[in-house]
């Protein structure tokens, strides 16, 4: 199972006025992390939006284990959780300097036409990303 490490340096923008990564920000950084992840891979999600197709999220969850602060230098972990031929869930762990998990979770994506927003099977659309889901995927 392939597992893609992305460093991130926390930025002040992301944090509220305590200083912390406010919670919407940790799904940004599972985006960069689902990126890197599907480059690793070999992929490339421009590249797929470009053939007219989408991947939205149709699911978010995430746990808030411990508090992220302005300046830290964050750790994502990102990997395919499942996958069964439409919908692939990718999974996340975000660590602190201290490699001590704070964020865990996972999101949940289709592929869509771009146009008319139908769901399309990446097995048919899409094999050779199919195949690699297929074997990378952990459960």
């Amino acid at each position: 199972m392939k597992v893609a490490s992305t460093d991130i340096q926390v930025r002040y923008a992301e944090t509220d006025q305590m200083g912390v990564v406010h919670h919407s920000q940790y799904l940004v950084w599972c985006e960069i992390g689902r990126t890197d992840l599907i480059n690793a891979l070999g992929f490339s999600y421009a590249k797929l939006e470009e053939s007219g197709v989408l991947a939205p999220v149709t699911e978010a969850n995430l746990s808030y284990v411990r508090a992220i602060r302005y300046g830290d230098t964050v750790r994502v972990e990102t990997w395919i959780d499942d996958y069964n031929g439409i919908r692939a869930t990718y999974g996340y762990a975000i660590y602190n300097e201290d490699d001590q998990l704070c964020v865990s979770g996972t999101t949940t994506h289709v592929l869509v036409d771009s146009e008319t927003f139908r769901p399309r099977s990446m097995k048919k659309l899409l094999p050779e990303w199919h195949d690699v889901y297929e074997r990378e995927k952990r459960g």
